[in-house]
């Protein structure tokens, strides 16, 4: 795995993305910076913050993931693998659905994916100690680098999607006292049946949670 690191991006994704589609990576490249200062959030908010918080993103091959992995679920995949990297340390962190990182009932990162070409790319933004985008932290010592490393292995043996979702099925109650949004609606997640592809059944209608 290629690793560039940079001291300051506008957005690590955006840039992955751009240099995907110009062919200048055509190999798995992760992309670090040690300050965002235009990240990409969830329904087009910004993901900033100052130095010393986890700004990446990782470039895959479709053909190096799990051939079990649903599309529309990517996110909450790559999401899920964060939260067991960091899970044993922060025994309250949570994902809630689809792609976001909880400790406790606060904010603390989240991921982001798009498919290009014949790549997936992760946008992953954690809180690692206290940040100007108003979201909480974990408040740790742990290391940017040290964190994308840990990532990075994980993934050398990605699990397949069953297991996944047969973990975050077990977990999935805590989004019960939540809302998300569909489209332009916010909806209350209390009645939610989280189904086999990882999107949602709300009183009949399938919500899908891809961005």
């Amino acid at each position: 795995m290629r690793i560039l690191f940079f001291e300051r991006l506008s957005s690590t994704q955006l840039f992955l993305t751009d240099a995907i589609r110009k062919g200048e990576i055509n190999e798995p490249t992760a992309v670090i910076t040690a300050d965002q200062t235009d990240g990409i959030g969830s329904r087009e908010n910004r993901w900033i913050g100052g130095k010393g918080n986890f700004f990446a993103s990782v470039a895959l091959k479709i053909s190096m993931l799990p051939e079990d992995l649903p599309p529309v679920s990517t996110s909450l995949y790559f999401a899920w693998l964060m939260k067991e990297i960091l899970g044993p340390s922060f025994p309250d962190l949570w994902l809630k659905w689809p792609n976001d990182l909880y400790l406790g009932e606060g904010k603390i990162g989240g991921v982001l994916t798009n498919r290009l070409k014949n790549f997936y790319v992760a946008g992953i933004g954690v809180n690692l100690k206290k940040n100007e985008n108003f979201f909480n932290a974990l408040e740790t010592e742990l290391l940017p680098m040290i964190l994308l490393d840990m990532y990075l292995k994980r993934l050398e043996n990605p699990p397949k999607w069953k297991d996944i979702f047969r973990k975050y099925r077990l977990e999935f109650g805590k989004n019960r006292c939540f809302y998300a949004h569909d489209g332009s609606k916010v909806i209350s997640l209390e009645n939610a049946h989280l189904l086999e592809d990882g999107t949602l059944s709300i009183k009949g209608k399938r919500i899908v949670g891809m961005r």
